[in-house]
């Protein structure tokens, strides 16, 4: 050899940046869905959002600003969802970004 000795990475994650955000958090997403029922009805699933924060708390604001029945709902894959009656994702998405539970850039809405 000649006298570079290069040390190579024994792990290389080529991802690691985007999953790393400016404060130095990995970002967690939290996702809006509809799930389509019987018909005219629909269902808004809420995933994603912090555990430090109360997901009751904030079922009863939704529940009280957009006039519909909702339940948090455990799943063994996803843990806490929250569902909401009705197509409420737009709804949804503005009163997380208002009440500054989440950032709007982590905000994924499916079904649009």
């Amino acid at each position: 050899m000649s006298g570079l000795d290069l040390a190579t990475p024994e792990t290389l994650d080529l991802f690691a940046d985007a999953n790393v955000d400016s404060s130095g958090g990995t970002t967690e997403y939290v996702h809006i869905r509809i799930q389509q029922r019987n018909g005219r009805k629909s269902l808004t699933t809420v995933q994603g959002v912090k555990k430090e924060f109360s997901y009751n708390k904030i079922l009863k604001d939704l529940k009280k600003e957009f006039c519909c029945n909702g339940t948090v709902v455990q799943d063994p894959e996803l843990g806490q969802v929250i569902q909401l009656q009705g197509d409420q994702r737009k709804n949804v998405s503005t009163f997380l970004v208002q009440a500054g539970i989440v950032k709007k850039e982590f905000i994924k809405i499916h079904g649009f």
